[in-house]
């Protein structure tokens, strides 16, 4: 399965990241490549913990982007 992952810079240092579609499913790291690698094992747990529970898994539906243009006045 393919989740879209979000990755930000952390308020105060490192990185956070978070899958949408897995509502909860946040990890972090002191840099995006370690915040890719943690919220990837974060996402395998939780996605176990849904199966062994017997509950759905979340299927990512509806996504789209938006791309825009601003210019300042």
């Amino acid at each position: 399965m393919k989740y879209t992952v979000i990755i930000e810079q952390g308020r105060e240092s490192g990185y956070v990241a978070y899958a949408p579609a897995l509502k909860g499913c946040v990890s972090q790291g002191e840099t995006r490549e370690e915040a890719l690698r943690n919220i990837k094992e974060a996402m395998e747990v939780y996605l176990e913990a849904l199966l062994e529970d017997g509950l759905p898994v979340p299927v990512e539906v509806g996504k789209d982007s938006v791309e825009l243009e601003v210019t300042a006045k």
